[in-house]
């Protein structure tokens, strides 16, 4: 159970931001149209095995949890100990780990084949070195099946070149009804997979 109210969600949020704003990306936590904009790819009857890259307050966790299958394995990345933390407590049957540039070190299918069908991304690649953002972006291709699918929102179009090149697919919409707008990146085909 969440033990906080969404005031003092923001107020987390806001703090966590003005500590570390390149980690954090924004002021806010996601709003309910993000979420769903998100989460409304992943065919979650048939989804066995799901990530979520930089979780932050757990505004995209919350909504996984109510909408996986009992049988779906989650694993969730995120980097903030105090945020890791917080989670675990409230969610205890997920598998948290601290660096998303190990989610291909995740467990493999019987056949060493990747394991994941979807990974919900809310990291704020434009903030990080580009180093960084392309070993977690070929990580991420590594560790998807071959028919999972990757969504990653951003607040400008700037990445979208970079999932055009790791994947076949790459559909790109907006949300509006975010603070402040965000692009959400639907990617399917993991190239060379």
């Amino acid at each position: 159970m969440n033990d906080c109210t969404p005031l003092q969600e923001r107020l987390l949020f806001l703090q966590k931001f003005l500590s570390a704003p390149l980690s954090t990306g924004s002021i806010v936590p996601s709003s309910r149209h993000l979420t769903k904009a998100m989460l409304k790819p992943i065919n979650w009857e048939n989804s066995r095995h799901i990530a979520e890259l930089g979780a932050g307050t757990g505004v995209f966790t919350r909504e996984i949890r109510r909408r996986r299958d009992p049988r779906c394995q989650v694993y969730i990345f995120e980097r903030d100990e105090a945020l890791r933390e917080r989670l675990q407590v409230e969610i205890p049957d997920f598998s948290f780990h601290p660096d998303a540039r190990d989610i291909h070190l995740l467990p493999r299918e019987e056949d060493s084949a990747p394991l994941l069908d979807g990974i919900i991304s809310g990291l704020p690649f434009a903030n990080f070195p580009t180093s960084l953002r392309d070993q977690i972006l070929d990580n991420v291709k590594a560790a998807l099946k071959p028919d999972g699918k990757f969504i990653a929102f951003q607040y400008s179009l700037r990445l979208k070149s970079r999932l055009e090149k790791r994947f076949e697919k790459v559909s790109t919409s907006l949300v509006t009804l975010n603070v402040p707008p965000a692009f959400v990146h639907v990617c399917e085909g993991p190239r060379g997979n």
